[in-house]
């Protein structure tokens, strides 16, 4: 197979002269040549060359006219943006592991040893760059026929492979998550044999590749994978809990981690955002802490909402996600993903929904996609019922919005108008008056505006005893 008219990128014409001026081969490898044979885009050029990487970057980028070039000299890398496009050099190597350590010991090599050195066979394909040749695959290991296949192998023994960087087997499952292809009977053996070694793998490594496989269309095929490997049990054990269906006096529940799987592809169909994504993988977390049987009403799992909120900090720590803004949103999406499905299975009360307005702000609608997504009954009539109750609920929130502005509002009088029209320091009276002008908003005693809070605001003061000192249209 040639594809020489898949190299119109300036950088390989660059090369092709460089490498033939000095004598040395050089080659497109690896995800690049990958995904023009899978016809995905790619805004990664990875160049290996029998030589020094380090040279023939900066004399590309010196004939590019590029001025910026990284270089990582302890691992013979280099690299520099073309428009939108990062393109990386290195040298060809061979390496070797020690047990205890995915670093690897390194030489030079050929473009043979690089190869064998790849995770996959599908990412040790190579195209020619030299003038002689250029364009033409080398393809020792039968990478192609294994896309065509959509096999996942590694070139040489899996154990080795695996076992030398565990690295590897997170990335098998998130590139058969990704694209969709099975991991050969012999490596999927393997990866379960080497499961243990992913323990030498930082945690921020892991994070990346479990983001990954949450990412890709259909999330819940990477993490049967990973159950299935054992690789979840080593890195995220806590999902592992929600596993099993417990029947007592012949009441079953539903096993909540194929629940929690299907909820997360559910969200996938209608957001790519990745922490609406965790939300669903976090949604029910804190059900096997919060299980109870009771002989009138069979399992319930009261609270699991409240527990499973505060367990969201612990859990983004663990797993060296993010501790900020975006664990927060996590965390309200947990502690309130009860709540519309709570409104479909009574009279929506509008005091109900200015809340449920309120509290979510922003997220109101992220909410309403997981709440959505949580529908996965197997009873038809209850699921039909519940979904025509939720378009009532978002229905609601709607018109609500519309009429009454409460998506993140805060109360027309504030705290320090309080205290000037009044004369009186911060207190316990302040906070009272202010909950009560926001909870006559949120209950619809009161418009959500600052006549009807300023009357009930003198109302309400005048029982505290205060009187005012100054007109509140004077402020």
């Amino acid at each position: 197979m040639n594809l020489e008219n898949h190299l119109q990128h300036p950088v390989f014409k660059c090369v092709q002269e460089i490498a033939d001026t000095k004598g040395q081969k050089a080659f497109a490898i690896g995800g690049f040549v990958r995904d023009i044979i899978l016809e995905r885009p790619s805004k990664d050029i990875d160049i290996v060359t029998e030589g020094s990487g380090l040279e023939l970057a900066e004399l590309t980028a010196k004939a590019l006219g590029i001025k910026k070039v990284s270089y990582f000299k302890n691992f013979g890398t280099a690299m520099f943006k073309h428009g939108d496009t990062e393109v990386e050099f290195v040298g060809a190597r061979k390496e070797s592991y020690q047990r205890d350590s995915r670093n690897p010991i390194v030489e030079n090599g050929t473009i043979q040893d690089d190869q064998e050195r790849r995770d996959f066979t599908i990412n040790a394909l190579a195209i020619t760059l030299n003038k002689e040749g250029f364009g033409e695959v080398v393809d020792p290991f039968d990478g192609l026929k294994d896309i065509s296949n959509k096999v996942l192998r590694t070139p040489l023994d899996p154990d080795i492979t695996y076992s030398d960087d565990p690295l590897r087997m997170l990335r098998a499952v998130r590139f058969a998550s990704q694209l969709g292809f099975r991991i050969e009977e012999e490596s999927l053996e393997a990866i379960t044999r080497n499961a243990h070694r992913v323990s030498i793998i930082s945690m921020e490594r892991v994070s990346v590749e479990l983001n990954k496989i949450i990412l890709s269309e259909k999330p819940s095929f990477g993490f049967k994978l990973l159950d299935k490997t054992g690789l979840l049990e080593q890195i995220f054990p806590l999902m592992l809990k929600l596993k099993g269906a417990e029947v007592k006096n012949g009441i079953g529940h539903k096993d909540n981690f194929y629940h929690t799987l299907q909820v997360l592809d559910n969200v996938a169909e209608h957001s790519n955002d990745l922490w609406l994504r965790w939300a669903a993988i976090l949604h029910d977390i804190a059900k096997p802490q919060t299980k109870r049987f009771d002989p009138n009403h069979g399992w319930t799992f009261h609270g699991h909402e409240d527990k499973g909120a505060r367990m969201v900090p612990k859990i983004f720590k663990a797993l060296k996600l993010p501790l900020d803004h975006k664990m927060k949103y996590v965390q309200k999406l947990v502690l309130l993903h009860l709540r519309p499905i709570a409104l479909t299975k009574e009279v929506i009360t509008d005091s109900a929904v200015r809340r449920l307005l309120f509290e979510a702000g922003d997220d109101v609608d992220d909410l309403m996609t997981l709440c959505r997504a949580d529908i996965t009954s197997k009873n038809e009539r209850k699921v039909k019922r519940y979904l025509s109750n939720y378009e009532l609920v978002k229905q609601r929130l709607v018109e609500l919005e519309e009429k009454d502005r409460v998506r993140n509002f805060q109360p027309p009088v504030s705290g320090e108008m309080i205290m000037e029209i009044f004369d009186i320091p911060p207190g316990r009276q302040i906070g009272t008056l202010k909950e009560t002008i926001k909870e006559a908003i949120l209950e619809g005693d009161i418009p959500n505006d600052l006549e009807a809070a300023k009357a009930l605001l003198m109302k309400e003061a005048a029982k505290l005893g205060l009187k005012a000192k100054r007109d509140l249209n004077n402020l």
